[in-house]
């Protein structure tokens, strides 16, 4: 006969194996960062030394690359090759996006030689095209007005991106960050890009378009182009506000968001109301893309400060970061963030959730990238 006792005890410790069991089920380890599928769709990738691919694939990472019409970065044809280099030689891994000059947007026959250049690059494996913040931020029109990114002469591209229901990458505007003073920023990453990009700094330009300006002129555009399988990068410049960013959501029901460079923003979100930004990524499981926006430098060689001599190699930077967000997103550990001075809780989503976040949405949104067959 079974004493109470060891029935008992029999019985708890089944039931502590089940709950363990069953925890594995529903959650992700830290160990488990080394073998899940995982997609950075938002990098900027300059280099093809293969290091850094060989590390992605390591980490069972796969990546998509933007290319941005940004003068710190390398010219628009050189981003071009670059991309489609590392496509032929790693197309089960990376994928890119393509992007437009804005040089010339108020001649006749501009909007048609955007669409051809944009049908060459997507024939040649691009899966995206990319719309960055020069528009509403740095393009002016003859009379010296910003031109905003409903500008009628962008309506054609857009009308045929819309049409190919090919996904357009829109960063408009900049986090609430720019339009505060330094002290005011919620974020040190925000401090230290608005420190160094002046031009870019909103409170120092008040006579610029607002953020209320730029939000506004995105989602008039928006509204013009229903179909539009648009994605807003940076947590659509609605990183401030989970509550606004669901609001965003829920109006444009075709609009999924990446956190590029915003991870930091939720972070010091959670850590005021820690259930809230988790039920927000719950909630919004099937529209939310994981992503860094870290950018790689290109294949030149330059002098390099003390600073520079400190840095780690590319690869080794993508991987830290990568682990530090894997750790937020799948444990309830408390850890130290470089954008916050405060701990930050992990989010313990379910793993059902990070898959959508870390692979699923991006495969959903860009049916064509990292295969083995792609266009080429």
């Amino acid at each position: 006969m079974i004493r109470p006792f060891f029935f008992l005890l029999g019985c708890a410790l089944l039931s502590s194996a089940l709950s363990s069991a069953l925890a594995q089920d529903v959650y992700y380890s830290q160990s488990d960062f080394y073998r899940v599928p995982k997609i950075d769709m938002h990098m900027h990738l300059h280099s093809v030394k293969p290091a850094f691919m060989q590390e992605a694939t390591k980490d069972h990472f796969r990546v998509l690359s933007i290319n941005v019409d940004y003068a710190d970065f390398p010219p628009l044809p050189e981003q071009r090759k670059t991309a489609e280099y590392l496509l032929k030689k790693y197309p089960a891994t990376f994928a890119y996006a393509a992007t437009f000059s804005v040089k010339d947007y108020d001649q006749p026959g501009w909007a048609d030689q955007v669409n051809a250049q944009l049908d060459q690059a997507l024939a040649h494996g691009a899966v995206a095209v990319k719309v960055w913040k020069n528009i509403g931020m740095d393009l002016r029109s003859a009379d010296g007005k910003m031109v905003m990114i409903d500008d009628a002469h962008f309506k054609p591209v857009f009308d045929h991106l819309e049409q190919q229901h090919i996904p357009l990458l829109g960063h408009q505007g900049e986090p609430k960050n720019c339009w505060l003073p330094m002290e005011q920023m919620s974020v040190k990453n925000d401090q230290e890009y608005f420190g160094s990009h002046p031009q870019y700094y909103m409170y120092l330009h008040p006579e610029l378009p607002s953020y209320e300006d730029q939000i506004r002129a995105r989602d008039t555009m928006l509204l013009q182009h229903p179909d539009l399988q648009f994605v807003g990068m940076h947590l659509a410049s609605l990183e401030w506000s989970v509550s606004e960013l669901a609001d965003f959501l829920e109006r444009f029901p075709h609009a999924t968001v990446d956190m590029a460079a915003r991870i930091g923003q939720l972070q010091a979100q959670s850590i005021q109301d820690w259930e809230g930004v988790r039920n927000f990524l719950i909630k919004y499981q099937d529209r939310i893309m994981y992503s860094t926006d870290l950018e790689q430098e290109p294949d030149v060689v330059k002098p390099c400060s003390k600073d520079c001599q400190k840095e780690l190699p590319f690869p080794v930077q993508a991987r830290q970061v990568w682990l530090r967000d894997w750790r937020y997103f799948t444990s309830a550990a408390v850890i130290t963030v470089p954008e916050l001075d405060s701990p930050v809780r992990g989010l313990h989503l379910p793993r059902a959730v990070i898959d959508k976040i870390y692979a699923k949405n991006a495969e959903r949104r860009f049916p064509a990238a990292w295969r083995q067959n792609a266009r080429l």
